[in-house]
Order: structure tokens, then C-alpha cells, then sequence
């Protein structure tokens, strides 16, 4: 496979297709793939003085217009997804894996106390449901579904589904069978 940039990653898991730089753009009418666009290129320039602050201010003010508050900061593999725009928030310190699904309303956070003190660490072909929560130094592993409106506080591994308030783990190891599609 050639060697296609974190973009061009992204975009093919919502078409399906390699495309080109002016393909790309296009796609940018969707609130979505615009902000995945504007936040990889601050992730590109972050340690750049002057085009780092040009992408972070664009990145900010697309944060308050579509409702994502994603930062540079944050570690996410290629191949990331944005469901629905609006209401989601992940914590800078946060680590996603690749191909990874995230829908709206979902918080990503950190804990500031208590056993679990810390961020959360989530795997590679991970779709995590509408309004659903994770949160503080826990782990979820590979190939893991987080229902809709699930509650996660606790490490999940792989090859599972969680569901409910307070999560529960179900195994499944087709956890992500036709919810993680066109991976790279």
C-alpha cells in the first residue's frame, strides 16, 4: 500500500476510497470530516511556531461551531471516525487506537481521583455509542463495543461488548462486526 497521510486515512473509512487532496476538500462540506481535517493538521504543525498557532486557532473556532472538543494533544491512530457531529469531548492526555468509531454525545475523560485517577487508553477497532462515558486510567481493548449511553469506569478487554449503567462486559468476538467499516 502507498504511503497515504492520517488524512487521507480517515477519509477512506467514511467512502471507502483513496482520495486525492481535491477530493478531500469536498468532503469538507461535511461537519464531520472538516473537523477530522482541521484537527489533523494542527496535530501535523503542532511543534511549528507560526503555522502550529494558525492550525490551533482554526481548530478552536471549528470547536465551538460544530460542538467537538478535540485537541491537538490528543493521541488517535489513523483511520478515526466521527459518526454525528456535536456534544463530544475527549481529554487531551486520552490515547485512541486505529479505527476508531465515536459517535455524539460521548465524553472521554479524565478521573481526578480514587483508584482509577488518570485517562483513558482505548484500542485499536473500537465504536463507542451515543452519549455514552469513559472514564479515568482504564484500558479498553481491541475490538470492543461500547453501547449507546454505557457507563465505563473499569478496564474492558478485548473482544467485548459493554452495555449499561453501570457497565457490564459481554465477550463477542465479532464485538465490532459490521459497525468498523473500511479499515486501514
Amino acid at each position: 500500500m502507498p504511503d497515504y497521510t492520517s488524512i487521507q486515512k480517515d477519509f477512506y473509512r467514511e467512502s471507502g476510497q483513496w482520495l486525492s487532496t481535491f477530493e478531500i476538500w469536498t468532503k469538507c462540506i461535511n461537519p464531520n470530516l472538516h473537523y477530522i481535517y482541521l484537527l489533523r493538521k494542527a496535530q501535523q504543525y503542532r511543534k511549528k511556531s507560526i503555522p502550529g498557532l494558525f492550525w490551533r486557532f482554526v481548530l478552536r473556532h471549528h470547536q465551538i461551531k460544530y460542538g467537538f472538543q478535540i485537541y491537538p494533544e490528543t493521541e488517535i491512530g489513523e483511520g478515526f471516525y466521527l459518526g454525528h457531529w456535536g456534544a463530544l469531548v475527549i481529554n487531551p492526555k486520552a490515547k485512541i487506537g486505529k479505527n476508531c468509531n465515536i459517535a455524539q454525545g460521548v465524553t472521554i475523560g479524565q478521573q481526578n481521583r480514587g483508584k482509577n485517577e488518570g485517562f483513558p487508553v482505548i484500542g485499536d477497532e473500537v465504536w463507542i455509542g451515543p452519549n455514552a462515558v469513559i472514564v479515568g486510567n482504564v484500558n479498553i481493548g481491541n475490538n470492543v463495543l461500547i453501547a449507546p449511553n454505557a457507563y465505563v469506569n473499569f478496564d474492558v478487554p478485548g473482544d467485548s461488548v459493554v452495555m449499561g449503567n453501570p457497565g457490564k462486559i459481554y465477550a463477542a468476538e465479532d464485538a465490532t462486526k459490521g459497525y468498523i467499516n473500511n479499515k486501514v
